[in-house]
């Protein structure tokens, strides 16, 4: 006869809504873990989907992903001269929100570098991959726009023409992938009236030097389209990525490369560590402290409910030691009920969460290692609370069966 199954049938009411509450203070302990994996996927997708050797960004930031950067786009041709460097092209990155049936939509903009890059690695679920230059999109399932449909953004309208599923950014958000000039249109799209602000803003300018009172003909470029002015540049790109031939030492050609005055080179694994150490470093450390800090709640319940389960048995110990029960049989009853209590919580926060996480609006990444790993600290835990039981119970005198 099994003493701790003979009392949690008879209290089986308590122990199960007790299970059930443990379980799913667990299941908060392990979605704050599979929501850090999430964040790390999320933050690291686009370097390890794109697969690019080095990212070429603005001197002295660390863009495109920590922070803004700005190169021009004649830089791709100079990155092509360098010995070693196989493939170069540009990289367009940034956010927009906009509004879609009434509701905010959200987007990352990423810009593929037509014709080189049509977006082949993007693992798509329908549809196919941009076919020309303009007005086509992908769209990530998560941005709820079906296959065909039509989108205003800036002064154009695109057609997504591709679904894709878990291309998500590391703030959360739906990527869409666009040519790079469709991207850089968007991102400096203006209004009309301030286009027209701005050209009589340059002929005001020009007005006031001596210049235009020699060659009036010069205020004639004021009203025209800053794409045809030669000294305003071109919209310029996030970064450079730069695809090295293989079997060449990636790290000498970023030291080429990182002489130039007016870039940052960083590798792959570097533009991924300024990630994990920058935007989601914070995150990681308090997640951690959530996670120790439900950890002990659920320790220090678990000992509560097994102290208070004791006293309980308290007349039931006493006349067990009465009849000669021994102080192992009595230890045995409180650990086993402990054991049994951290095992079903954990399965019925594993069960729960397999049903809930999915429905997340961020990504819940549930990964062996950290599932053994709550397992481990389940089991410490159960043990750790049955202490203070334990404790109670080796204190009972066997008369107190006679009281």
């Amino acid at each position: 006869m099994n003493l701790a199954t003979k009392d949690i049938r008879y209290n089986f009411g308590r122990f199960a809504l007790t299970t059930v509450g443990v379980g799913m203070l667990l299941m908060v302990v392990m979605g704050m873990g599979g929501i850090y994996r999430g964040l790390i996927e999320d933050a690291t997708l686009l370097i390890d989907r794109i697969g690019t050797d080095l990212w070429v960004v603005q001197r002295d930031t660390r863009g495109p992903f920590a922070e803004i950067s700005r190169v021009p786009s004649s830089l791709v041709h100079r990155t092509l001269s360098v010995p070693g460097v196989q493939l170069a092209r540009e990289f367009v990155y940034h956010t927009v929100q906009r509004e879609r049936n009434g509701k905010p939509l959200r987007i990352s903009v990423l810009g593929l570098s037509w014709p080189t890059d049509k977006g082949k690695w993007i693992p798509l679920t329908a549809g196919r991959h941009l076919a020309q230059s303009h007005y086509e999109m992908i769209a990530d399932e998560s941005l709820g726009m079906p296959l065909g449909e039509k989108i205003t953004l800036g002064k154009e309208t695109y057609t997504v023409v591709g679904i894709t599923s878990s291309m998500i950014s590391a703030s959360g958000d739906g990527i869409g992938f666009f040519s790079v000039a469709d991207a850089q249109a968007i991102q400096f799209d203006v209004p009309g009236e301030a286009v027209r602000l701005e050209r009589a803003a340059r002929e005001s300018r020009g007005n006031r030097i001596d210049l235009t009172s020699i060659q009036p003909s010069l205020l004639d470029n004021a009203v025209r389209p800053a794409a045809e002015l030669p000294q305003i540049p071109r919209p310029q790109a996030s970064a450079v990525m730069v695809t090295v031939v293989p079997g060449t030492s990636v790290q000498q050609v970023a030291d080429i490369i990182s002489a130039w005055g007016d870039v940052s080179v960083f590798s792959r694994s570097g533009q991924r560590d300024l990630l994990l150490m920058g935007n989601v470093e914070k995150v990681k450390r308090q997640i951690g402290l959530f996670r120790i800090l439900l950890t002990v709640i659920a320790g220090v319940i678990m000992a509560l409910i097994l102290y208070t389960s004791t006293l309980d048995k308290i007349h039931s110990i006493a006349l067990l030691k009465l009849i000669g029960a021994s102080n192992l049989t009595i230890l045995g009853l409180i650990l086993q009920q402990a054991l049994l209590l951290g095992s079903l919580g954990f399965g019925v926060a594993y069960l729960l969460g397999s049903q809930m996480f999915p429905n997340f609006p961020r990504r819940v990444i549930l990964t062996d290692y950290d599932l053994w790993q709550l397992a481990g600290i389940v089991f410490a835990i159960s043990i750790a609370s049955s202490l203070l039981g334990i404790w109670k119970a080796m204190k009972v005198s066997p008369n107190e069966a006679l009281s």
